[in-house]
């Protein structure tokens, strides 16, 4: 039901974290506790066994994994890649400011249809960003096709415990605590109302897996943190 309800189209979604990308990294860290940056951590350091040297972040918005990524794999080239301006008005900034600017770039795009050739990228990434996909299907194969043969995809999502009592704790957080700080910082009530129910909608672990290999993929993986609150998927083209 809450599939239905969601409002994905590109437009609405790249406006919606316009008016968010000032305040987006604070508040992101602050709503996680700060143990994002750990998931991410995790999540990089998994990519980096395959040593990828092109790099496709798909989803970048303010560039926080791209940087990441940059600094613990040290890979040739990252292109972030987002439909929000916004967003990466704010990561151009950061990536400036840490002298990145020669590693990183970011690039304007529709994720359901890039603009780039089939084969470019060693590794596509896309950190708490293809629970947005109006289509996601038709994402994680846009996300293959770029791929060079044997290259790898890695996502790391948001997603809703399963079991008492995280499952009614983490229902409570999202439902009250998400919409109350995030008014009263982004002054933006309805993206962080729109936060809570695009996780819920999103399909997790087992079923999120088998919508990966029927996009083409092979030898996926999976791994919950904290409780399944985000969740990890690795996979080969």
């Amino acid at each position: 039901m809450a599939q239905q309800t969601l409002d994905k189209k590109p437009e609405r979604v790249g406006r919606m974290f316009d008016s968010i990308a000032p305040t987006y990294d604070k508040l992101n860290h602050t709503l996680s506790l700060g143990i994002d940056k750990r998931w991410r951590k995790t999540a990089v350091d998994a990519l980096g066994k395959r040593r990828p040297g092109l790099i496709l972040d798909v989803a970048t918005g303010t560039g926080d994994f791209a940087m990441l990524m940059a600094e613990r794999i040290r890979p040739l080239h990252i292109t972030g890649a987002d439909i929000s301006e916004g967003m990466m008005a704010v990561g151009r900034e950061k990536v400036k400011k840490a002298g990145l600017q020669d590693t990183i770039s970011f690039q304007k795009e529709d994720c359901l249809s890039l603009s780039f050739p089939d084969g470019s990228f060693d590794a596509v990434t896309a950190a708490y960003g293809v629970r947005n996909f109006q289509d996601l299907d038709k994402g994680l194969r846009e996300m293959r096709r770029v791929l060079k043969p044997g290259g790898h995809l890695l996502i790391v999502e948001l997603t809703s415990p399963r079991c008492f009592p995280m499952k009614q704790l983490f229902w409570l957080y999202a439902h009250v605590v998400m919409p109350l700080v995030g008014r009263l910082v982004s002054h933006n009530a309805s993206a962080y109302t729109y936060l809570p129910a695009s996780m819920e909608a999103f399909p997790q672990a087992e079923e999120m897996e088998t919508i990966i290999k029927r996009a083409g993929f092979t030898e996926v993986e999976w791994r919950r943190f904290t409780f399944g609150i985000s969740t990890m998927y690795l996979a080969k083209k």
